[in-house]
């Protein structure tokens, strides 16, 4: 079976032979992926609505999987017992839904898990809270598929600090400490275009009723001068 490129991705990173929890796994094509091409022992397949629950549950046994990949209804991390997974990836969701998530269901998290996370916008919720819970940043990817930017944002229990020393760390929580550093073509267009849009949004602001709106301008002053460290020029 073929997977997107963004779903491949995640795939990449997973520890070999741990069992995987695909958290909002829809078709669970990737627990199915993972485990037909041995880069996973197990999986588990967690989904909230009937659905893609159902959808899933077909999918496992149309590949004759149901053995090796366990297809639950619950939210988020409820699905899982305490430690039973070397590695979950929530993907395909907002960056602050992904947070929420993993807040949600931190008492179900050992600290020994890999976080596999696939945020289609708003990656900086998720950075926050893996820095604030603890967790170091081994690696990110920005990649571009169907004229849409993914990142994904690959964390274990570590040194929270370390991806950010040599990165200012405002521009390193908003874009990325890997992805700032690496500055690929991808990354430069999506946030050109963020830094394009702030600017036309001040213009517009400004131009109607400075005096009413100076706590804005500010703001977006603030954010426009952020966007141009994170691409690269002042």
């Amino acid at each position: 079976m073929k997977l997107s490129k963004r779903l491949q991705s995640v795939a990449e990173y997973i520890p070999p032979g741990a069992l995987v929890a695909d958290i909002g796994s829809d078709h669970a094509y990737l627990p199915c992926y993972a485990v037909l091409n041995h880069l996973a022992s197990r999986a588990i397949a967690g989904e909230i609505t009937d659905g893609p629950f159902l959808s899933a549950k077909q999918q496992v046994e149309k590949l004759d999987l149901s053995t090796l990949i366990s297809v639950r209804k619950g939210d988020g991390l409820s699905v899982l017992e305490k430690g039973e997974a070397g590695a979950i990836t929530i993907a395909g969701m907002g960056g602050a839904l992904i947070a929420h998530i993993l807040e949600s269901g931190k008492t179900k998290l050992t600290g020994r898990e890999r976080l596999i996370l696939q945020p289609n916008i708003h990656a900086v919720h998720i950075r926050e809270w893996l820095y604030q819970e603890g967790y170091e940043l081994l690696d990110e990817v920005i990649l571009e598929e169907d004229g849409k930017c993914y990142e994904i944002l690959v964390a274990e229990t570590g040194d929270r600090d370390a991806p950010y020393r040599d990165v200012p760390m405002a521009a390193g929580m908003l874009a990325g400490p890997f992805l700032l550093k690496e500055r690929n073509e991808v990354f430069l267009r999506k946030w050109s275009q963020e830094l394009k849009h702030t600017e036309q949004i001040y213009e517009q602001i400004s131009r109607s009723a400075k005096h009413e709106n100076h706590e804005k301008l500010a703001e977006l002053k603030e954010r426009i001068s952020l966007l141009k460290e994170v691409i690269g020029h002042a």
